[in-house]
């Protein structure tokens, strides 16, 4: 019997590392024609673009990750010349892993229409994110509340607000 039980015990422990180790990932989804699936290795595959924004205390950190619209636009989000008439009723729903959750339209990501840089972050002042924070954060450039830099993304999912 303590031989099964060592056994069960050890079969635990393996399934609770390997819950563990599960790399984080962001799921873009929606009205896409290629959904995704990023994690850290993937998203360095995108080019980097740095962003610096002030923490709560005023101090500022220079972010590091992917442009949102880059990810959008190979997932086969409408954007540059598409994005006009209905389609601009398209919105991107952020989700943490905590359910909190932030919208833009889809134009407040689009280069046509604003020089705000929105990123997917990875990176704080060179150094990989938080745990509390990352492993990847919305970081909106130049937004007055931080509001919007929603902590610890697992989904990004376009939508058409009808």
């Amino acid at each position: 019997m303590k031989k099964y039980a060592i056994i069960l015990l050890l079969l635990i422990a393996g399934l609770a590392t390997q819950a563990q180790t599960k790399e984080a990932v962001v799921k873009v989804t929606g009205e896409v024609t290629t959904p995704l699936t990023i994690g850290s290795v993937d998203l360095q595959q995108y080019k980097q673009t740095t962003v610096t924004r002030k923490d709560r205390d005023g101090k500022d950190h220079t972010y590091s990750g992917v442009i949102v619209s880059e990810i959008l636009a190979k997932a086969g989000v409408t954007l540059g010349p598409e994005l006009r008439g209905e389609n601009l009723a398209k919105f991107l729903l952020v989700e943490a892993s905590d359910g909190y959750q932030v919208l833009f339209a889809l134009a407040e990501l689009d280069k046509g229409f604003t020089d705000r840089t929105i990123i997917l972050a990875d990176k704080i002042d060179g150094q990989p994110l938080a745990p509390a924070d990352g492993p990847f954060r919305i970081i909106v450039q130049d937004e007055k509340k931080p509001a919007r830099c929603i902590k610890q993304v697992t989904v990004m999912k376009v939508m058409f607000a009808k």
